[in-house]
């Protein structure tokens, strides 16, 4: 896969001209990409707008560890040529299938194993061209590194479901591959043992790269230099484990395929099991906790609260549901604040984030 292998084809004029039909005629728009995360967030009833034609690399020197692409490239496709130059996407971003594009990847902002120890989306994204709900198009950050000042749009835009504007463009910082990985599994009876576990790992100089917790079993991963990699793993000991990070990433592993509703809880890493006994996976050292089966999703909602953390519910949920976390009286006014600063005809994904904006 080169970088001339990944289509060049530019439909920024007929985009620009298809919202600013849409803002003329009140009509709402569902923007679609690849279609491999469209069960994430509320149903939109809407116009389909495809964006996922709109490919092609900008620019890509991998010398600066940056690389700038239009919204419709393929994940499968940059993922060929990044490690074509033995470099790759830091976060380890969702597939989902092999039709997942860039601008679907940020829009969702769901990232993979390795977040909790490579940062977020929004942490290697550098700039992005969006169109706006006025039918303009808007520049902000740009590409390279040390190039950001002031509020950052171009993070802002990462999680935003399409609900402010599409993504046009997009640059990335990259980042080399490791030299080498190894997976390492132990026995934790139970969910609270692993929680204190992986935390007291997280404190010593270990090159963690991914955790996890299901069924007394804790995997985690190390990546870095070879000397690194084996000197950790011989200390720590530990049985060989392999094939895990796939299957979490991709949420093909036991407990995504067990289970048809999934909450996905957002937790302070050290926070203690609350749910023991219950179907639940645990990642991104406590931070990241999955839950299954038919649980009353408000009283969920109250007692993550209670211990400052937030639920999304992420799939199977009962019709009529709210899929995000409900905002408070402050964000909910920042978020319609900039809504009608980007879209301010409300055409872009009505609802997906929150069914009043």
């Amino acid at each position: 896969m080169t970088q001339q292998r990944i289509p060049q084809n530019d439909l920024e004029t007929e985009l620009v001209a298809s919202v600013v039909q849409a803002v003329a005629s009140g009509t709402a728009l569902k923007i679609t990409g690849g279609g491999s995360k469209t069960f994430y967030g509320n149903p939109v009833e809407a116009q389909t707008l495809e964006v996922g034609m709109h490919t092609g690399v900008i620019d890509y020197d991998p010398a600066e560890l940056v690389i700038t692409l239009r919204s419709g490239c393929k994940l499968d496709h940059v993922d060929a040529l990044l490690a074509e130059n033995n470099q790759m996407l830091g976060f380890e971003p969702l597939h989902l299938g092999d039709k997942a594009t860039i601008g679907g990847v940020l829009a969702s902002g769901l990232a993979g194993p390795r977040r909790a120890y490579a940062g977020g989306v929004r942490d290697f994204i550098l700039g992005v061209k969006l169109l706006s709900g006025r039918g303009e198009i808007m520049n902000f950050g740009g590409r390279v590194i040390k190039n950001v000042a002031g509020f950052d749009v171009s993070r802002l835009m990462v999680g935003t479901q399409g609900t402010l504007g599409i993504i046009l463009e997009a640059s990335l910082r990259v980042i080399p591959q490791f030299e080498t990985e190894q997976s390492l599994g132990f026995e934790h009876s139970s969910a609270e043992s692993h929680i204190q576990w992986i935390n007291q790992m997280g404190s010593k100089p270990l090159p963690l790269s991914a955790s996890s917790w299901y069924q007394g079993r804790s995997t985690i991963r190390l990546s870095g230099s070879q000397q690194g990699v084996d000197s950790a793993a011989a200390n720590l000991g530990g049985t060989r484990e392999t094939g895990i990070w796939e299957q979490l990433r991709e949420q093909r592993h036991d407990f995504f395929t067990a289970n048809k509703k999934l909450f996905r809880l957002s937790l302070p890493p050290t926070s203690e099991d609350q749910f023991p006994g219950d179907s639940q996976l645990i990642e991104w050292g406590g931070a990241q906790r999955w839950l299954g089966g038919e649980i009353d999703l408000d009283q969920l909602r109250q007692k993550l609260e209670s211990v400052g953390g937030t639920v999304c519910a992420y799939q199977g949920v009962d019709p009529g549901a709210q899929v995000f976390h409900p905002l408070n009286d402050s964000m909910f006014a920042l978020h319609r604040s900039l809504k009608s600063s980007f879209d301010p005809a409300g055409i872009f994904n009505p609802g997906r984030l929150y069914r009043e904006l």
